[in-house]
């Protein structure tokens, strides 16, 4: 250990006596004092100890390191589609060889062996085998019954989101059928359109099976007045949400007609949404319970 040196009285022009806490003691870093002639001291920072500066670092590094891992935990919880930890039982339903300009000349038929295709944006909505009935009265539709998938839901009434989008139904609700209430109402002039999920984080929805319904095949809606409309099915198709056919689907119409809607294609973990649409198109062909109007 080394004695300071000893200073004279005055040592300094502006400068204060050894001894002052501005001047290094036994064990302490050097600290300057500086006159900078304006009236006033200033003493300029410690320069700190090499050795707590890298230890203040290190534990820096450490809680930075834990917080991060924790945020990561939590994201993942949160969205654990985006991180492929709940889409183990998502089915990507593909779309069918296309023609060279991407759409086919009309909307298929579906059914076994149909691969399910995009048609041209002026393709009309496929016809039904069965002749039209003539359209009833409005009523509000309250379920939906597709005997050949197993579906029998119930049919809750959805508006427009913050983006100008129809509203999908609550999600916690696997087996319930949205109905965009702007719109006509099943059996009515004009297209009814009615939504329903192709699955959850956990489980098969509604229209997971949506995909499978062909030509000729039947959907039965159960309206608020006690009738029943019966629709038959004209075509499905598969199309690109960027290029959904906007008018093929909701263009105006003179017979009562149905749109089904749900989801397909590929899943995209970064989005957590499909890239497709699997959408039905239907006819009304008959009544029960009441008669046209």
């Amino acid at each position: 250990m080394t004695t300071p040196p000893e200073y004279p009285e005055g040592y300094g022009q502006g400068h204060e006596q050894p001894g002052h806490p501005g001047y290094p003691q036994h064990g302490q870093p050097y600290m300057q004092q500086v006159y900078y002639g304006y009236g006033s001291w200033q003493e300029p920072e410690r320069r700190a100890d090499r050795g707590s500066m890298l230890r203040g670092i290190l534990i820096l590094a450490a809680v930075a390191g834990v917080v991060t891992v924790v945020i990561g935990v939590l994201l993942m919880a949160n969205a654990p589609a985006e991180y492929g930890l709940a889409d183990s039982g998502r089915t990507p339903l593909k779309l069918g060889a296309q023609p060279p300009d991407g759409f086919a000349p009309s909307v298929g038929p579906g059914g076994p062996g149909q691969p399910l295709t995009q048609a041209a944006p002026t393709a009309a909505a496929p016809a039904p085998p069965l002749p039209a009935a003539p359209p009833m009265q409005p009523s509000t539709p309250k379920r939906l019954v597709i005997a050949k998938l197993g579906i029998n839901a119930p049919i809750k009434s959805v508006g427009l989101d913050k983006n100008g989008a129809i509203q999908t139904p609550p999600i916690g609700n696997h087996n319930l059928v949205g109905w965009y209430r702007y719109g006509p109402t099943a059996g009515q002039s004009g297209p009814a359109v009615m939504l329903g999920h192709k699955d959850t984080m956990t489980r098969t929805a509604v229209f997971s099976r949506l995909h499978e319904l062909q030509y000729g095949d039947t959907i039965e809606v159960t309206r608020m007045d006690g009738t029943v409309a019966i629709f038959t099915v004209g075509g499905i198709e598969q199309a690109d949400k960027l290029t959904f056919p906007t008018n093929r689907v909701y263009g105006n119409a003179d017979d009562a007609e149905l749109r089904l809607i749900t989801c397909g294609g590929t899943y995209n973990r970064s989005t957590g949404h499909y890239q497709d649409n699997v959408i039905v198109y239907a006819r009304m062909t008959g009544t029960r319970g009441g008669t046209g109007g």
